[in-house]
């Protein structure tokens, strides 16, 4: 039976981690304050060059953010995972009554509440920095946020179960790994501008409907529930494959031997 008790404790753990490690508190305002300037300043130079100028810099900013969903769930699953690792502390927390289903749903929570903290400081900080709503649209973006954190869920889950298996020789994954969906994402671009056989890719990729979607929205001012419900199918079935998968590594894993990781 899980444990709401154990669940808790491990986000706990973990938010008293992050307040007293610069690294964990800063990446959730310096990496998205750093592309907001640097993009944000690139794309009003060339939304001055566009014909609608108001509307592509909207769309750049939104499709900005709207990776920060993706990149934050899954993220969070791998860094926490190897800061275990780092801390040698893997042994020790699997060896106490706290099941993997737990830890799983711990830092799935966790890095939810990360997510929000940082969209909305990257939200507010477009605002004051370039005049631009994000979430004019309201609560009609909610879909899209949901679905892109599955989307993060699902990267992340696949991501861990090869470093719980392999460990820290491939940590690099945690950083890198979700950024190899991003170009098929279609996250300031149309799927139409792609090659071929990136559109095929693409077709496959949960989040390239939703950022189309997103700039449905955008321009026509209305959500398409074709293409959420197409990503969240998509979704659903890459997200039981991850955390299956990842279990699956866990057991093998434990049978070589947690301790191997330190």
């Amino acid at each position: 039976m899980i444990s709401i008790n154990r669940i808790y404790a491990m986000i706990y753990r973990y938010t008293v981690n992050m307040r007293h490690n610069f690294d964990r508190m800063s990446d959730m305002f310096y990496w998205p304050a750093m592309d907001l300037f640097v993009w944000g300043l690139t794309g009003r130079y060339f939304s001055e060059l566009s014909s609608d100028p108001k509307q592509t810099m909207l769309i750049l900013l939104t499709g900005l953010i709207f990776w920060i969903v993706v990149w934050r769930a899954q993220y969070e699953i791998t860094t926490n995972l190897l800061a275990e690792m780092w801390d040698q502390n893997l042994v020790n927390i699997f060896a106490s009554p706290l099941k993997v289903s737990e830890w799983i749903i711990a830092v799935m929570i966790f890095g939810f509440i990360k997510m929000i903290i940082s969209i909305i400081f990257s939200a507010g900080l477009a605002y004051l920095l370039y005049g631009y709503p994000i979430f004019i649209y309201g609560t009609s973006t909610i879909p899209i946020i949901l679905s892109l954190i599955l989307t993060g869920w699902s990267t992340g889950f696949l991501i861990a179960a090869l470093i719980i298996r392999y460990g820290q020789k491939i940590q690099t994954l945690a950083w890198m790994g979700g950024y190899i969906i991003a170009p098929f994402s279609a996250l300031y671009y149309p799927i139409a501008i792609l090659p071929k056989w990136a559109q095929s890719v693409a077709k496959f990729v949960p989040s390239s409907y939703m950022f189309e979607a997103m700039r449905h929205l955008l321009q026509d001012h209305q959500i398409s529930f074709q293409q959420f419900f197409i990503s969240f199918i998509l979704n659903m079935v890459y997200l039981t494959i991850g955390i299956s998968f990842f279990m699956f590594m866990f057991r093998k894993s434990k049978k070589i031997g947690l301790g191997r990781f330190g």
